[in-house]
């Protein structure tokens, strides 16, 4: 019911690939930090939060299938299993924004917090050692859920015991709760609080938004990458592709509706502390990327993805999804290099390299993950095969 322990020999060679690339750019990026330690920080953070939310949207989207089950899941449940596993490497690479929190953050610098009123008002809140403890606390609860739902799975499909399925659903409803709660606290720890002035209730549910559209977004180009062999016996089932295809245009529906709910609260609040955050990013170069992500990210996916013959096609899907994994990375660098860089666009050397080093480990430790328990999906009943035991399927 697996591909086969047995590495394929693409694979073996892109997770080479990646270690190279990556190797590469963490040597050039070591030698940024050594040169201008605090620009480090500001490129690494957006990288990270990237590659994490593929982590955490895969993560999210293995449990929505639990829950809900469907035939659309066996074609990705492999590689969404692949990528929630690298959790753990994602907590290994946050050590360095630990490390640097006095230099990234305002209110993490006693001077300041001791000066500025607002700070001292949310220093209960925003202090280092709870910062600290609630970020173990998020990496626990999403290194669990991980290891649980792969572990489970394994057993599941190793001794076929239907109870284990529903183990599986029983675990992902609740934890679905859990992973988007982490989320939106990390959100307001990593990002939000960089500008410890402004705050948004709604601001942890564009972050979740846009981690399951980025997750949802590079399973799809990792399933039309597997080819038919990845797909079954018979090569890629439309019917299964449709409906990832409407998952996908839900999902991008999603981002614009919360993105533009928090626009549209701060300009009919019209309040002095909240419009800031958003004349930052209209003006000064930023105006441009905005204008990109309306067009890129909303615009553009949603007309080619009300086209039943996109989301019929494992290679046009592909290509939207390459196109929304993209601009999910400079959407990132929109809503936090600002913070950085308030009066105008600027785009430095370490901000392009950061995402590449950081990626090359991600994607090596992804291929590893996937060829471990093969990268074939469960078989689709009537399509050859045995019917698969899927929680909730």
């Amino acid at each position: 019911m697996t591909g086969g322990p047995s590495t394929p020999p693409a694979w073996e060679a892109l997770r080479r690939r990646a270690l190279l690339v990556g190797g590469g750019a963490g040597t050039l990026l070591l030698l940024g930090a050594a040169i201008d330690a605090v620009q480090f920080l500001r490129s690494y953070l957006p990288a990270f939060m990237f590659w994490l939310g593929l982590s955490l949207g895969c993560l999210a989207i293995l449990m929505l299938h639990h829950v809900v089950g469907g035939l659309w899941g066996r074609v990705i449940r492999r590689p969404l299993e692949a990528a929630a596993a690298t959790v753990p490497l994602m907590a290994v690479l946050f050590l360095p924004l630990l490390l640097g929190m006095r230099s990234l953050y305002p209110w993490a610098g006693p001077p300041a917090a001791a000066a500025d009123e607002v700070l001292r008002a949310k220093g209960a809140y925003l202090n280092i050692p709870f910062f600290v403890g609630r970020a173990a606390l998020y990496f626990a609860a999403w290194i669990a859920l991980a290891h649980c739902l792969n572990a489970w799975s394994q057993a599941q499909e190793a001794t076929g015991d239907g109870a284990m399925a529903r183990r599986l659903q029983r675990l992902s409803g609740p934890g679905l709760i859990v992973c988007g709660l982490a989320v939106t606290f990390s959100a307001v720890d990593w990002m939000m609080s960089l500008e410890p002035h402004w705050s948004s209730t709604i601001y942890g549910m564009i972050l979740m938004a846009g981690h399951a559209l980025a997750g949802l977004a590079f399973v799809l180009a990792v399933a039309q990458r597997l080819g038919p062999e990845g797909q079954g016996p018979d090569g890629p089932a439309p019917g299964p592709f449709h409906d990832l295809g409407n998952l996908l245009l839900t999902l991008v529906m999603l981002w614009a509706y919360v993105s533009f709910a928090q626009f549209l609260i701060v300009w009919a609040g019209n309040l002095a502390e909240e419009i800031p955050w958003y004349l930052r990013r209209t003006a000064g170069g930023w105006q441009a990327i905005a204008l990109l992500l309306i067009a890129l990210q909303f615009a553009l996916p949603f007309v080619l993805l009300l086209f039943r013959a996109t989301k019929r096609s494992p290679g046009a899907l592909a290509g939207v999804a390459v196109l929304v994994l993209g601009v999910r990375l400079v959407e990132l660098f929109w809503l936090i290099a600002p913070a950085f860089h308030p009066a105008a666009l600027r785009v430095h050397w370490m901000d392009l390299v950061a995402p590449v080093a950081l990626g090359g480990l991600w994607v090596a430790w992804f291929a590893r993950n996937l060829t471990r328990r093969g990268r074939a999906p469960l078989p689709v009943p009537g399509r050859g095969g045995a019917p698969a035991q899927v929680g909730g399927g």
